[in-house]
This record gives structure tokens, C-alpha cells and sequence, in this order.
């Protein structure tokens, strides 16, 4: 059985592709499962498969589709018996690829598939996988000096600081930000139900700077620090090899500085 595995969802390109990058490099006992909706059509993918063909599983998943995520928890349950890592990664600014700069931008469509992507298929994501979760075997982070219990996963939730409502000073962007204000509170709740018993999961949410992203790139030039996906990931990977039980729930960036919600 592998040291750990590593489920990363929206693994298709950016922040998500780099973390599969980045996890089979520094940890080379461990497996991970990539998921995205088309994983056949990411020619990342299907590179990194061809140079880890046995540490790298690639497995179709779109968050919006329950039958989906079923079919990845069966697979995961009948491999590897076990879950050691979540990383929800997958997200969309809005379904135009760019946010509600006012409310006459608004539409329903856009706020519900945005919900949908950012929010709902993370939440459900955690529905389906904690049984893996609370079989994992602690391989990641680190146990608190004090503590009784011995974690066994973490999940994570990418979110993003423009979701904070005590940081928001600009408004615009209600799809993106609401979905994200609504991410953090989903991390917080997932903390105290997946906290309780002898093998708690730590739960927590984590923004990755300004990252070199599709998703991000129409907004360049008004970006004081563009982050590389190589630089960001390895950033986050020290903030999750650094948490302990003390940690679930919170909310931290890049550098492993707590963020108000």
C-alpha cells in the first residue's frame, strides 16, 4: 500500500495540475488520484501520467455530477482503501470568465453554477469521501505535542481572500466572493463534524496569492505579485505538512498567515 494518497479535484491544469506535480516530487512513496471532467483532453495530465504510470491515477470528475463523485469514491475504496489528502481545487470566477463589476451584471445562471463549482461540489466531495478520510493514515501534517488523538487526513478547500467579508473594501465579483464566503464557512463546519471521535480530520481552507492562472489572468496588470504555480503550490505543501489539529477550521494563506473570514 502507498505511504499516502492524494485525491486532487480539478486537476486538469493550474493550481491543481502543479499540486499533482508537486506532491508525486516530494513525496515519492505516495500515489495520487487526479481528477477533472475531461482528463483524457489534458495534455498536463496525460504528460505527468506517462512519467509516473503507477503513482498517478486519472479519473473523470466533474463536482456538479453526483453519479461522478460516486464512481471516484468506489474507485479509490476498491485501490487504496484509504484517503490521506483532499485538495478541492477545482473553481470558475463566474460562467462569463469575469466577475459582476455591479449588480446590473448579476444573473441567476451565473450565481447558481458558480455555487455549483465553488461551493456545492466541495461540500459534497466531503459527503462522499470522509469514510476514506477517517481511514487515512495520518501521513500528512504533523500531531500536536499535546494531543490525545492522532489525525488521520486533511482536507482542503482552496479558497480565496477576495471570500473574506471583513477584508472586502472594493465589492463586485457577488458570484466569486459569495461562493468563497460560503467555502470558508463549509471548511468550519466540516472541522467540527469530521474533529469528533478517535480520528479527527483536519479541515481548513487556504488562498494561494495571485497566482499565473487562467482564471486569473484577465486581472494581470492591476497585480502588484503574480505568483508562479510552481512557487504558490510549494507554498501551500508547507502549509499543509505544518498543520496540526490546533489548525482545523482556520483559514490561512499562502504563507501560513490566519485570515479573517
Amino acid at each position: 500500500m502507498a505511504s499516502a494518497v492524494t485525491l486532487v479535484q480539478g486537476a486538469s491544469r493550474g493550481i491543481g495540475l502543479q499540486f499533482c506535480k508537486t506532491i508525486l516530487k516530494r513525496h515519492p512513496g505516495s500515489v495520487v488520484i487526479a481528477t477533472c471532467r475531461q482528463p483524457n483532453s489534458s495534455t498536463g495530465l496525460q504528460q505527468l501520467k506517462a512519467e509516473n504510470p503507477d503513482r498517478l491515477d486519472l479519473c473523470e470528475l466533474d463536482v456538479t455530477k453526483d453519479e461522478q463523485i460516486g464512481n471516484v469514491v468506489k474507485f479509490t475504496k476498491e485501490r487504496h482503501g484509504k484517503l490521506d489528502l483532499l485538495i478541492n481545487s477545482a473553481g470558475m470566477l463566474h460562467t462569463s470568465g469575469r466577475g459582476e463589476t455591479s449588480l446590473r451584471d448579476v444573473s441567476r445562471e451565473g450565481l447558481i453554477d458558480t455555487f455549483n463549482t465553488n461551493t456545492v461540489g466541495p461540500l459534497l466531495m466531503a459527503k462522499h469521501f470522509a469514510p476514506l478520510l477517517k481511514s487515512g493514515s495520518g501521513y500528512f501534517g504533523i500531531k500536536s505535542p499535546d494531543s490525545k488523538t492522532q489525525h488521520t487526513s486533511i482536507l482542503v478547500n482552496m479558497s480565496a481572500k477576495v471570500g473574506s467579508t471583513t477584508e472586502n473594501q472594493l465589492g463586485g465579483w457577488y458570484s466569486y466572493r459569495m461562493s468563497k464566503a460560503a467555502l470558508n464557512m463549509c471548511s468550519k463546519n466540516l472541522s467540527i463534524e469530521l474533529g469528533r471521535g478517535s480520528k479527527p480530520v483536519i479541515c481548513v481552507s487556504l488562498h494561494p496569492g495571485t497566482v499565473d492562472t487562467d482564471l486569473s489572468r484577465p486581472y494581470h496588470k492591476n497585480v502588484p505579485k503574480l505568483f508562479t504555480t510552481e512557487y504558490s503550490v510549494d507554498c501551500l505543501m508547507d502549509v499543509v505538512e505544518s498543520l496540526t489539529m490546533s489548525d482545523t477550521g482556520k483559514f490561512f494563506l499562502y504563507d501560513r498567515t490566519a485570515f479573517p473570514f
